[in-house]
């Protein structure tokens, strides 16, 4: 039996977050213990939108078509009136693109897309510890000594570096005295996934939009038999949850009596709010996820911009732990606060409309595609160079062909650990290979075509360019080929000199 490595991170909490940045990590061969104080896994539904973003990320981790087969797209919204009339609103949808392969928001509830991420976790060697509770740590120069309780007694254990994803009451933040700063939303909502009978499941039902008092949807889960219950609630007392209270209420805010749940999976109720931790990074601790950010539900970004976390902290972590300089990690909380920051501004505003005019228009901003880097310290480019793609941007997919004839996709040259670099009519090398570095080149007389145009459409690359595109799928730096000197540099201070 080969011998396991002493873990490099402790990964506290097994949600969406945790099970992402543990996935990453498993992938590159980073050893790892990823705990969670429950006793078993999580059965709710609270997030439940997978944006088009994220299923890039899901691709590149190898789960995405699972997810797909298992859930489903979200039903037209079906807006009810008082006179019991009813408007549906289809979706408003565009077509994918070579660029942009997926448009359209997945539904998945949470339960089971973390279930898909355990699953995948253990194809690659890696588990969770469920019912293992960090109580305490101390930072100390060359790491973290967590004390862990477990069904088995406790134990301490010295990582190099501890990852807070423990949620938006995150025991690690709050030890670390970082401030959460935020406000309140003067909304609050339940949430329950039920077995119910009286509606059909084409349509996600809304009523009485636009009243923050009797507000309620009731909307097929996909993957599941089940439907979701959200309404708000007084922003005081003790919410009632019951099957009892639950039809009650569902009853007074449809004004039918042939609607009836008739079990409850899971409920909570919670007041919305926006919150944003100062600081993403204390020494050898990061925090991800909820534990960063608490989103209210509008828009769907919580879980989104959580995955997404992990995705950049995860390459990172692996490059210094294999000797690039400790300050690459800097840029985790560089690139990803902002982002946090701006997606709590849209849940908010999307929220405030909700209030005021009824049901959410869902535009392009949600999709999560047009997030980037621009201020990163890791972007590089010519400084007389203008583009329609430019450093710290996403990178977009084309359709190539292949010498032997056969199509390829740029995703699937990016696809797996290692960052990638791209070649567009070039005539010369700029770079020897090296490990997690693929090199290709794209051109008459090459390994690539662009027969269709589309990665010029896309990237707006001039003959002899170079793209270097990072391991979570954005461009690094853009090099001309006489700039061979820059990119070895670049490379170095990644980690792959």
């Amino acid at each position: 039996m080969k011998a396991q490595s002493p873990p490099a991170v402790l990964i506290c909490g097994a949600g969406a977050a945790g099970l992402a940045l543990a996935i990453d990590l498993a992938r590159r061969g980073v050893p790892f213990r990823l705990i969670e104080k429950l006793a078993r896994p999580f059965t709710g539904s609270r997030g439940k939108g997978i944006q088009p973003r994220s299923q890039e990320v899901f691709e590149d981790l190898g789960v995405l078509d699972r997810l797909v087969a298992t859930g489903g797209v979200y039903p037209p919204p079906r807006e009810y009136h008082d006179d019991g009339s009813y408007t549906d609103t289809p979706f408003e949808i565009e077509p994918p693109t070579p660029a942009e392969p997926y448009h359209i928001p997945l539904m998945l509830p949470q339960f089971l897309t973390e279930r898909l991420l355990r699953e995948r976790l253990a194809e690659l060697g890696g588990r969770v510890e469920f019912g293992c509770e960090l109580i305490g740590f101390e930072r100390e120069e060359d790491g973290v000594v967590a004390r862990l309780v477990s069904p088995v007694g406790e134990e301490l254990v010295h990582i190099p570096y501890l990852i807070a994803a423990d949620g938006g009451r995150s025991f690690i933040r709050n030890a670390l005295g970082i401030d959460f700063p935020g406000k309140t939303l003067g909304a609050r909502a339940m949430v329950a996934d039920v077995d119910l009978v009286g509606l059909n499941r084409d349509a996600w039902h809304q009523y009485h939009a636009g009243d923050m008092r009797r507000l309620m949807s009731i909307c097929p889960l996909g993957g599941t038999d089940l439907f979701q219950i959200q309404a708000a609630i007084p922003l005081e007392g003790e919410a009632d949850l019951s099957l009892d209270a639950l039809n009650a209420m569902v009853a007074e805010r449809t004004g039918l009596g042939d609607i009836r749940v008739q079990s409850v999976s899971w409920a909570s109720a919670y007041t919305m709010s926006a919150c944003l931790a100062d600081r993403y990074r204390v020494g050898r601790i990061f925090l991800i996820g909820d534990a960063a950010h608490v989103h209210p539900p509008t828009g769907g970004q919580g879980l989104n911009t959580s995955v997404q976390d992990a995705y950049n902290l995860g390459w990172k972590l692996a490059a210094v732990l294999g000797g690039a300089p400790d300050r690459l990690l800097d840029t985790y909380e560089e690139e990803r606060r902002p982002v946090a920051e701006e997606m709590l501004g849209l849940s908010t505003r999307l929220l405030e409309a909700q209030k005021k005019r009824g049901p959410m228009r869902r535009g392009r901003e949600v999709h999560q595609l047009d997030i980037g880097y621009p201020e990163s310290a890791l972007t590089f480019e010519p400084s007389s160079r203008r583009g329609i793609l430019l450093a710290g941007d996403r990178a977009p997919d084309a359709p190539l062909r292949g010498a032997a004839g056969c199509p390829r996709r740029l995703f699937d040259l990016f696809a797996g650990a290692h960052w990638s670099l791209i070649g567009y009519e070039t005539n010369r090398e700029i770079a020897a290979p090296r490990s997690d570095l693929h090199i290709h080149h794209v051109g008459a007389g090459h390994e690539l075509s662009d027969d269709g145009g589309h990665l010029h459409d896309a990237y707006g690359l001039a003959s002899g360019e170079w793209v270097l595109v990072r391991p979570d799928g954005y461009v690094g730096a853009i090099f001309r080929s006489d700039q061979a000197g820059a990119l070895e540099s670049y490379l170095k201070e990644v980690g792959l000199g």
